[in-house]
């Protein structure tokens, strides 16, 4: 019986999730020889919600990193991409607090999570998991677009006119609606992108590159030509075509690059396994990223139906009431916050959540009532009490 059918079968709700999800991490701590662990992961399939890198990511990260604290550590990763800039900054936070970093990649890290794992000493996947191109994206008008088939279509058009001598009539509205400062933007996405994953390379995954295979030495000219040249591969949209190539342990290895094959190790694969499944049963709610470690973590989440409450009085106010809905089953709650001091629990209403976060009585799906507990202590100025 595959991982998915044991745990659907065993019909876990949210806090056997989260406590089994945390028994996998320790397990891969323990198999790794004890070395931290954090996770980095969105929903994939949650395309209404923000799930690519922001910076709205760099301070939970900063948050459960303070956590931890061993000498080396294993990132799992789940990203479909995002900023290049922040992918650069989280790498920063952990090259400063650890000499040694491995990314673990269970399923997919695409685009900015490209640049991500080339930054690390060692990269961990199965034959299941997959990168993607370096593509970096331009965001216009609500839309986004491929900064390097931008480029190509700019160079296309360029050729045409060469060759025949004058402008197609049907170039005039695109070349219109594209500035040179745009032009220039998308040189500089795919350069610097080029740049941090050869100098990612050179520093971290290359430094215990001494000798070839035939006992010769390794130069330093050598190691930069071929990180170069790794780069510039993962950056050839040309050869990709499309953003959402996958690229597997097979075509890495082609490249140069050493990859870990974890399912070579059967105890380390199964954790994985397991965790990534948990993973993905935790994602059917309305959490669309997860960032945790063995012993911590913070939910993101999205599309939690909770309105606002309505103007309080701060001298008369001892309750607020809110209603809750629940975004996966539509059952609907009424939650109690008291203000200031303990008050009895009023008939039909469930206590607000210590942290923040309601598991719904009917399904185990997470709500997140934060923002309405913020809400509620800004009107009253008194503080939610349990």
């Amino acid at each position: 019986m595959g991982f998915y059918s044991e745990y659907l079968d065993g019909k876990m709700e949210m806090a056997q999730l989260n406590r089994e999800r945390k028994a996998q991490l320790h397990r891969i701590s323990a198999l790794r020889g004890d070395r931290d662990v954090l996770v980095f992961a969105a929903d994939l399939s949650k395309n209404e919600a923000p799930i690519s890198m922001d910076y709205t990511d760099l301070l939970p990260i900063g948050d459960q990193l303070a956590n931890l604290h061993g000498a080396a550590i294993d990132v799992i990763l789940e990203t479909p991409g995002g900023s290049g800039e922040v992918a650069e900054d989280i790498v920063r936070l952990l090259r400063d607090k650890y000499p040694e970093v491995a990314f673990i990649v269970p399923g997919w890290a695409k685009s900015a999570g490209t640049i991500m794992v080339m930054a690390g000493d060692n990269i961990l996947m199965g034959p299941a998991s997959a990168i993607g191109p370096i593509d970096a994206q331009l965001f216009r008008e609500g839309k986004v677009f491929s900064a390097d088939a931008l480029l190509e279509g700019m160079e296309k058009i360029k050729k045409e006119v060469e060759q025949t001598g004058r402008l197609n009539k049907a170039y005039i509205p695109i070349l219109q609606a594209v500035s040179p400062g745009e032009l220039q933007n998308a040189e500089n996405l795919l350069k610097f992108a080029r740049e941090l994953v050869t100098d990612w390379l050179i520093r971290h995954k290359f430094k215990n590159w001494t000798h070839h295979s035939s006992g010769q030495p390794v130069t330093d000219d050598q190691r930069q030509t071929k990180a170069a040249e790794i780069a510039a591969e993962l950056c050839n949209h040309r050869k990709w075509l499309t953003h959402g190539r996958s690229i597997k342990i097979g075509d890495l290895r082609q490249m140069g690059l050493r990859i870990t094959d974890y399912c070579e190790d059967p105890a380390l694969s199964d954790a994985i396994g397991r965790y990534y499944t948990l993973l993905r049963m935790t994602f059917s709610g309305n959490i669309y990223k997860v960032i945790e470690t063995p012993d911590s973590q913070i939910y993101r989440f999205h599309g939690a139906r909770v309105p606002l409450p309505a103007a309080l009085s701060p001298a008369a106010a001892e309750v607020a009431h809110i209603e809750v809905a629940c975004a996966k089953c539509n059952g609907r709650f009424m939650i109690q916050a008291n203000l200031g001091k303990p008050s009895p629990l009023q008939q039909g209403c469930l206590p607000f959540p210590a942290n923040n976060v309601l598991n719904c009585p009917n399904c185990g799906n997470p709500i997140d009532v934060s923002d309405a507990r913020r809400q509620i202590e800004a009107q009253s100025k008194k503080p939610v009490v349990l």
